[in-house]
C-alpha cells in the first residue's frame, strides 16, 4: 500500500505560484499553504479577511500549523483577501467556512 499512498501525496511541484492570482504576497502565501495542502484548495475559497484569519487560526489550532508572525500574517491575509474575496453564497444556507467543521 505504500506506493499507492506515495502517488496520492501532494507535493508543491504539482502547482506553481504563477498559476494563481498575481498580487503582492502571492509567493509567500503559496509556499505557506502548500506546506500542508494544494493551493487549488485555497483558490477555491472566497472569504472576507476575517474569515481568512479564522481559517488560519483554525489551522494553527487543529492542524499544528506554525503560527505566522505579525508581518507574515499581514502578508497572507492581504493576499488572500484581495485574490480570493467572498463570492455570492451558494444555496439557501449561505457561505460556510469549509475549515470550521
Amino acid at each position: 500500500t505504500a506506493p499507492a499512498l506515495a502517488q496520492n501525496t501532494f507535493t508543491p511541484r504539482e502547482e506553481s505560484p504563477e498559476e494563481f492570482v498575481a498580487a503582492p504576497g502571492r509567493d509567500e502565501t503559496f509556499y505557506t499553504c502548500t506546506a500542508c495542502h494544494g493551493f487549488k484548495l485555497v483558490a477555491q475559497q472566497g472569504m472576507t479577511r476575517a474569515q481568512w484569519e479564522d481559517s488560519i487560526n483554525l489551522m494553527v489550532r487543529r492542524h499544528n500549523m506554525s503560527p505566522p508572525d505579525d508581518r507574515d500574517r499581514e502578508v497572507l491575509l492581504g493576499y488572500l483577501s484581495v485574490a480570493y474575496p467572498p463570492r455570492a453564497p451558494a444555496g439557501r444556507g449561505g457561505w460556510q467556512n469549509p475549515f470550521a467543521r
